[in-house]
């Protein structure tokens, strides 16, 4: 892509900063027994995924310009009650990337079902983040015989709640703070998805900023897929049980459409979390597994 051909070459520095954040992302698999595996589908399209422990299937989505390992800090604690599977998402992480795809959830979420088919998991619970959620919400919708629960952080689709910062900044700016172009675009991004930013290193940010820069046009694309279809018209009366955690103080998809995609589901409930923005797996995971532990004994 043109992005990855005009980003600038990681820096001796930052080559050593991306080298020891690896590390970091490696000891936290490796705590959580999350081993790295590939499947290619009947299609071509090659999956990534992470895989822990043993029991019912829980897939973990994780969300736009993310990756597999958004869930890695909490996949330790679910791993010792379940089998965990943490796929890249088409188009994102170390999955295939075709250019030319149908990135809608629908789109993203029979792919997933695929995968599912071709890991032999049968009925799945499904957890996810964001987009991710959106994803989940489509696919029970689609195989509501094949999802035994729903866990859904912060996530997208509900389209017809108030207007939250992000969607409001692109109205009135045309500006979409969750795609960089630049690394200061990059550092503008990481401060808006969480409620309590944490400082990054420049070298480890400008390395983590290459991977964003290089996929920037093809997440212009998916952003658009996401956002031209809502989840409302799918999930009224939907009986999948459904923990939907939102973080009070997100400013990327509003903490209303908590609401709206609970006088939706039959079977929702919604625990809203003080202090935390957009991302809750990754700012608050240890409650964030609580709850979601206790919401599974009562399934």
């Amino acid at each position: 892509m043109a992005q990855a051909a005009e980003a600038a070459p990681a820096q001796p520095g930052q080559n050593a900063a991306m080298q020891m954040f690896q590390q970091w992302i490696q000891a936290m698999r490796d705590a959580a027994g999350l081993q790295c595996r590939e499947v290619t589908l009947d299609d071509g399209l090659r999956y990534v995924y992470l895989e822990a422990g043993q029991g019912e299937p829980l897939l973990l989505l994780h969300g736009f310009g993310s990756n597999k390992d958004h869930f890695v800090r909490v996949a330790k604690s679910l791993a010792q009650r379940w089998r965990v599977i943490v796929p890249d998402h088409i188009g994102f992480g170390e999955s295939d990337h075709p250019a030319e795809a149908d990135y809608t959830p629908s789109a993203q979420a029979e792919r997933l079902h695929r995968l599912a088919a071709a890991l032999g998991l049968g009925p799945v619970h499904l957890g996810g983040s964001s987009m991710g959620g959106h994803i989940a919400m489509t696919w029970a919708a689609l195989y509501p015989a094949e999802v035994k629960s729903l866990w859904l952080l912060n996530p997208g689709g509900a389209w017809s709640a108030p207007a939250s910062e992000l969607r409001t900044r692109i109205e009135q700016e045309g500006r979409n703070v969750l795609i960089a172009d630049t690394v200061d675009e990059f550092r503008e991004l990481l401060a808006t998805v969480v409620h309590r930013p944490v400082p990054v290193p420049e070298p480890l940010l400008q390395a983590m900023a290459a991977e964003r820069l290089a996929n920037a046009d093809l997440e212009r694309r998916i952003f658009e897929h996401c956002a031209a279809e809502a989840v409302e018209p799918r999930i009224g009366g939907l009986a999948t049980p459904a923990l939907i955690v939102w973080g009070a103080h997100d400013r990327i998809i509003h903490p209303g459409s908590a609401a709206v995609l609970q006088g939706l589901m039959a079977n929702a409930r919604v625990q809203m979390m003080d202090d935390v923005g957009h991302l809750p797996a990754m700012e608050q995971p240890e409650r964030v597994v609580a709850d979601y532990l206790a919401f599974r004994d009562g399934v």
